[in-house]
């Protein structure tokens, strides 16, 4: 077997723009060798991919693998599949597991899980001990095992006094601390976006103001210590307004959106499925309409996934009692291909180049492609369509709302460090 492989015939596309070139890689040393028009292909492995793009492997800042402690709605093997399967070779795994990633003990079983998984598995700690927010964990101790990103996900720290020695923590330990921006006191016993279908529902719902509070808050915190913040999963129009505002101010935030939040609105939670249920919920069609111009233009950095499996039976519960959140990592290259309108080069940078220097990971992931980087790649087919099916996936879980759309653009092979993951559609481990 040849230790080179060449991806034939394709559209490379990276932070340098876009051409047509060859790629060889050199697999015992999981880097490219050689980028150019028309290579020498002798001795190598020919993988033909005219009509694809060659592209860096995308990198997802807010993954849910669940384990520890889930392990019935997701593993950390299974998720870094859906990762690999999706284009990804690098994801961020959340803190809120049980017991949460909160000390050095829990970052290494997370990370020794993800030592053999088919995409880098890198975990986040928690800002405070057990999620909690009363009491700052130990970040130094993870951060010296190469955590970079600290977040409560799925809770925001409440106490702004507290979030402030947090910050002046992360910023001495040159670390960034992401913030899931939601007010409990406005947010608690809301079901969905509170406006006119929740009236119609008659489900309770969280005011836009539950989240744009605390993005002012931390915004204003981040001025206050020179802190780096990451805000995640945006989900106003209010909320990327501040954002752009504070960059544009020299602040040093970044922010991410997800799919769900450029590709449904709340007018879906009419059918009171709870596979439309996400924390924050799904707003209003201008509130997309500004998440969709804020990843155009770069005031939103990153698109992330949230992805956040659910057994079937909990998401079968009635909407105000089923947990929220859905699948992500398999179907989010082709949602924004599909839906967001933006140039390939422009997609590169939100979903492999920007991600990457979010997440610490610049130096290996969402790199160029070119001669002696890296070889961590996605390759996809632009003309594919495909119909999402929940039943077709590598996660333990199914609950995804997008069952029956048709997407365009899928993934064809992904390269992890020359190793070639997944061949023609298919994970090779």
């Amino acid at each position: 077997m040849s230790e080179t492989v060449v991806l034939a015939g394709g559209t490379v596309v990276d932070a340098d723009g876009e051409r047509r070139a060859d790629v060889r890689i050199d697999q015992s040393r999981g880097k490219i060798v050689e980028v150019g028009a028309e290579l020498d292909v002798t001795g190598s492995e020919i993988l033909d991919v005219s009509g694809a793009y060659v592209m860096p492997g995308l990198v997802d800042v807010h993954a849910h693998l669940r384990q520890p402690g889930r392990e019935e709605a997701e593993t950390v093997e299974t998720g870094a599949r859906c990762a690999a399967l999706g284009g990804y070779t690098a994801v961020v795994a959340m803190p809120n597991t049980t017991p949460a990633i909160d000390c050095a003990a829990v970052v290494r079983e997370v990370l020794q899980l993800g030592s053999s998984a088919p995409c880098d598995v890198h975990a986040s700690g928690a800002v405070t001990v057990d999620r909690a927010g009363e009491a700052l964990a130990p970040m130094a101790e993870m951060a010296a095992l190469g955590v970079h990103l600290f977040t409560d996900d799925g809770a925001g720290v409440q106490d702004p006094g507290l979030m402030r020695r947090a910050m002046e923590y992360a910023r001495d330990l040159g670390v960034t601390l992401a913030q899931h921006c939601e007010v409990d006191a406005l947010a608690a016993g809301g079901h969905m976006h509170e406006g006119e279908w929740s009236v119609r529902l008659g489900i309770p719902g969280q005011p836009a103001e539950s989240e744009e509070l605390m993005v002012a808050r931390d915004l204003m915190l981040a001025r206050l210590t020179g802190a780096r913040i990451h805000i995640q999963h945006v989900s106003t129009a209010a909320s990327v307004a501040m954002v752009r505002a504070a960059k544009a101010d020299g602040l040093a935030v970044t922010a991410e959106a997800t799919t769900h939040h450029f590709t449904l609105t709340h007018a879906e939670c009419a059918s009171y499925s709870p596979l439309f249920k996400v924390a924050p919920p799904l707003r209003t069609d201008a509130d997309v309409a500004a998440i969709r111009t804020g990843l155009a233009d770069g005031t939103i950095d990153a698109v992330a996934t949230d992805h956040a499996p659910h057994t079937q039976e909990s998401k079968e519960l009635p909407f105000e009692q089923a947990p929220p959140g859905m699948l992500g990592l398999e179907t989010a290259l082709a949602l924004a291909m599909t839906h967001l309108g933006i140039p390939m080069t422009e997609l590169v940078q939100r979903m492999s180049v920007g991600p990457a220097r979010i997440a610490g990971l610049a130096e290996v992931h969402g790199r160029p492609v070119a001669g002696g980087e890296p070889a961590n790649l996605c390759v996809v087919d632009p003309g594919a369509t495909w119909t999402v099916d929940p039943n077709q996936t590598a996660s333990r879980s199914r609950n995804t709302p997008y069952g029956g759309w048709t997407l365009q653009g899928r993934v064809v092979h992904t390269v992890l460090h020359g190793e070639l993951v997944v061949a023609n559609g298919e994970a090779r481990r």
